[in-house]
């Protein structure tokens, strides 16, 4: 995660307030230990991905408390999905949002909202669609995190926060397009 990005995060106390009592879990410190995106953590993307969803659903006066924490328990299914595992059934895509939810609810007691925010952020990948404009938002987050951490790590510096928004900009658009019509 960028320097300047990080020191912003740790600054803003209310977020801090809301995340610390789930980032301080031991099975939410094990994310730390599984690869996500090139050499971004899966605990590393869910931190980032929740302060975004923190930042847009406390700007738009959503529910921006479970967009907060269902951001950083998205992802919580806890084994490398690069590897082979045949204890694990169907593909990475389709079932780790299952995976993280059950694994965040023997931690944390969730709300309808952030349960269905875990559940479906791959959505539509999961076909199935999210119930809250808070879950659309969890999973646009996830995506636009997953492709600049992506570019980011394949080309370095030398990509811009500027060109990753057209990406998830234009992804913003095939979902607004594709429910209108």
């Amino acid at each position: 995660m960028r320097e300047k990005l990080k020191e912003k995060i740790s600054e803003n106390k209310e977020f801090n307030k809301i995340i610390n009592g789930i980032i301080n879990k031991a099975k939410v410190q094990d994310m730390k230990e599984y690869r996500q995106h090139f050499n971004i953590s899966c605990y590393e993307h869910c931190y980032l991905v929740s302060y975004y969803c923190y930042v847009i659903c406390k700007k738009f006066n959503l529910d921006y408390m479970s967009a907060t924490r269902a951001g950083m328990l998205h992802d919580l299914f806890l084994y490398d999905w690069r590897k082979k595992d045949n204890s694990r059934k169907g593909w990475h895509a389709f079932t780790h949002g299952k995976i993280a939810y059950n694994n965040a609810c023997e931690i944390f007691d969730l709300n309808d909202k952030e349960k269905d925010m875990i559940i479906k952020h791959m959505w539509p990948v999961t076909i199935v669609f999210p119930r809250y404009i808070e879950s659309y938002i969890l999973g646009l987050v996830d995506k636009y995190c997953a492709i600049y951490e992506s570019i980011e790590s394949l080309f370095g510096e030398k990509i811009t926060l500027k060109k990753c928004m057209k990406y998830a900009y234009v992804l913003l658009c095939i979902v607004i397009f594709k429910k209108t019509y």
